[in-house]
């Protein structure tokens, strides 16, 4: 145990010392922990201003260092109990990334187990998460009117016609004047120039023009932060989880009840499908999917969580192997109409590796599904179909 923790005072020391000896993995990750705990020291970390500061920190983060429980988290929400235990809902409203950490914290097993020991002083803080704000999920993409915008914009509002029906010295005073009125004409007009503007609509807003391409579909790590059963629905787990944005986790529901055990799907991390519609699950409205993989023989013989490599965080990006693939922006949002994620899913598929690839149906190309630390994969099933 390092110096900085025997540092801390009573009864902080002793939840600390009690709820975990995890210091950090790695030499960065030792100096980070150490970091952090001596901030918890030095006492500016529950001041207002650095309340705010470490909201704003945490909300990419699941834990403050890396990936797992450290004793900085411990130490953290310790030092944080006394605040946090006394704010109105409006307050911790307003710090939403911190409740969460918070609340997450303090609901982890070996921690609530440390801090049930040492009552009063670490009890439970109970949220009203069920009246907080609603948070504007942008699943209707107002990106694509953007893109819309754009690209009518690509080619000059003064054509070649336009410069034939403008005198050369009127050209200078009068061309902005004009580029409204002729964006009027074109919509108007039956002619030649009527079906160039329908062209350009035609091509321009399509962000999901083409045939359907895996790289279309938007995939990141996330991380279930809290797991529960449907109340409705025997079947189906309602998951909070952390894919890395601003607004906080994601309510996701998914059929997983008869194949995973809650106890297997708690702090699990996995891949999450996040640009379909969301949909109603029996009164729960799902922001994305879990990307699951089904034994081969049928799903009676095995469902998994596919897996991002070690060291992957909530949020990172999830893509295919391949030039055309790599870079390609996804979708913000999967038309239904469109079908692209039926259509690509077929081809999802575990190795004999147990990495997860996506086979193009026409070229037998195999893609892995990879992040930037390394391939996704199936803890044991090969040849599994993923969806």
């Amino acid at each position: 145990m390092t110096a900085s923790v025997l540092k801390l005072a009573s009864p902080l020391k002793d939840l600390v010392l009690g709820a975990t000896p995890e210091l950090g993995k790695s030499d960065q990750d030792k100096a980070e922990v150490a970091g952090w705990i001596e901030k918890v020291i030095q006492g500016d970390i529950v001041k207002p201003t650095g309340v705010k500061e470490l909201d704003s920190q945490l909300v990419p983060r699941t834990y403050i260092v890396s990936n797992y429980l450290t004793a900085a988290d411990v130490a953290l929400y310790g030092a944080l109990h006394p605040v946090i235990s006394q704010l109105q809902s409006a307050q911790y409203h307003a710090h939403p990334a911190l409740t969460r950490y918070f609340d997450h914290i303090q609901t982890t097993p070996s921690v609530r187990k440390c801090a049930e020991s040492l009552a009063p002083a670490f009890s439970l803080v109970l949220f009203d998460l069920d009246n907080a704000p609603k948070p504007e999920r942008k699943a209707e993409a107002p990106k694509k009117k953007e893109k819309k915008i754009d690209n009518p914009a690509d080619p000059p509002v003064t054509t070649a016609k336009d410069k034939e029906k403008t005198t050369a010295g009127a050209v200078e005073n009068k061309t902005d004047a004009r580029a409204p009125k002729e964006k009027k004409e074109k919509k108007k007009d039956a002619g030649t120039d009527g079906k160039k503007a329908d062209v350009s609509k035609k091509v321009a807003p399509a962000e999901d023009a083409g045939e359907p391409v895996p790289s279309m579909i938007d995939l990141r790590v996330g991380h279930i932060i809290d797991v529960k059963k449907h109340p409705d629905a025997d079947g189906l787990y309602i998951e909070q989880i952390d894919i890395g944005e601003e607004t906080g986790p994601r309510t996701v529901v998914s059929g997983l009840v008869h194949y995973i055990p809650i106890e297997q799907m708690r702090d699990k991390y996995l891949i999450a499908v996040c640009n379909l519609k969301p949909a109603n699950m029996r009164g729960v409205k799902s922001f994305a999917m879990v990307l699951a993989a089904s034994a081969k023989e049928g799903k009676d013989h095995g469902i998994e969580l596919v897996q991002p490599p070690p060291n992957s965080k909530p949020g990172d990006k999830v893509y295919f192997e391949g030039p055309e693939y790599e870079n390609a922006t996804p979708l913000s949002q999967l038309n239904p109409k469109k079908k692209i994620f039926e259509t690509i899913q077929p081809g999802f598929i575990t190795l004999d590796t147990r990495e997860a690839a996506w086979v193009n149906p026409v070229t037998k190309t195999v893609h892995k599904i990879r992040t930037k630390d390394g391939v996704c994969t199936a803890p044991t099933l090969v040849g599994a179909s993923l969806s």
